[in-house]
């Protein structure tokens, strides 16, 4: 018989975390423990406050009632946790790392620390200032292909941007942007003109999500691509992910586990995207070590083509102990 138990742990950031919703001083999450003959499996409920499609009341009382229900049929459990993602996420990693035991979710050449995976810096908003000190530690760190959040101010941002840009062309530095919905459906084609100049490979999000009329006009007209990311929270079923896909017809889909329905979840979107010619990539969502090692393991078995967006862990001061390690641009797993 499985016991299970979970509980609550707030990470709290080395420096605060801007973004077009608001400062991030610290994250909130929850760590879920399955028993069974002994062996132990851990995964992570990665709640996201404020964006989650489970950041509900009543979020620990369905936790309790997983715990309690451990021993059910999984088709019930996830039936019954549908609507919680992140908890059905937390469940599915417990549930393999129970089979695979130390801190292994799949058995592949990046967890026994023989290949790597290449993801993109991330520069968080802030003053001009604040944007080019991250900027020059990543670009110092050899990164080649960097991620910066904007919407807050954008004329600023934008000359950030230009700067970069005339000192590394598109061949030397990709550069990436997230406005996180920051932008009205007519700024956002002027946003998308500006930046297809500046030679960007894509913006996430430039429009709130819930517009899918106005979202697929900017993307079959876009001279920018266009990634969705806050566009999938919420969409559940395979029928409702593919008629989104057919009727927006993104460039790039993005996915966090712990928002999209964990693995089986993000396996459905990469099916769906690649069946409708649409591009993908993996990021966290500011997960503990625990639900970043389970994301990255993930990750690698789905052989990405670009860079992932899974440098998250060193952001938190009080963080759990990783074998994940940073090399230039390159997420490794450390050997033993």
């Amino acid at each position: 018989m499985k016991k299970a138990d979970f509980k609550q742990y707030i990470l709290h950031f080395k420096r605060p975390g801007g973004t077009s919703r608001g400062v991030l001083h610290s994250k909130e999450t929850y760590i879920l423990e399955i028993e069974e003959n002994g062996k132990k499996g851990i995964g992570e409920c990665g709640i996201f406050r404020g964006l989650s499609f489970d950041d509900v009341p009543g979020y620990e009382e369905k936790l309790k009632w997983l715990c309690a229900h451990i021993n059910d049929d999984e088709v019930d459990i996830k039936a019954a946790l549908q609507d919680y993602p992140s908890i059905w996420f937390g469940y599915e990693q417990a549930s393999e790392n129970l089979k695979f035991g130390s801190d292994i979710y799949f058995e592949n050449d990046f967890t026994s620390g023989n290949d790597s995976i290449k993801i993109n810096g991330l520069i968080w908003m802030g003053n001009t200032a604040f944007m080019e000190e991250q900027i020059h530690e990543k670009l110092e760190q050899k990164f080649n292909c960097i991620k910066l959040k904007i919407g807050v101010d954008w004329d600023s941002e934008k000359e950030v941007i230009r700067h970069l840009r005339s000192h590394f062309p598109k061949e030397q530095l990709e550069l990436r942007v997230d406005a996180n919905g920051a932008f009205s459906a007519e700024k956002a084609e002027t946003v998308l003109q500006e930046l297809a100049e500046l030679k960007i490979h894509s913006i996430e999000q430039p429009i709130k999500a819930g517009q899918p009329e106005k979202m697929a006009l900017l993307c079959r007209n876009t001279p920018t691509p266009i990634a969705l990311d806050e566009e999938l929270i919420g969409i559940r079923t395979s029928g409702e992910k593919q008629k989104l896909l057919e009727q927006i017809r993104p460039q790039y889909i993005i996915l966090k586990p712990s928002l999209c329905g964990g693995f089986s979840g993000s396996d459905e979107w990469i099916d769906l995207a690649e069946h409708n010619g649409s591009g993908w990539w993996i990021t966290s969502a500011l997960e503990s070590n625990i639900g970043l090692n389970a994301i990255a393991q993930y990750t690698y078995s789905k052989k990405p083509k670009i860079p992932q967006g899974l440098g998250t862990g060193a952001l938190f001061q009080n963080n759990f102990p990783t074998r994940l390690e940073l090399r230039n641009d390159c997420l490794w797993r450390t050997k033993k």
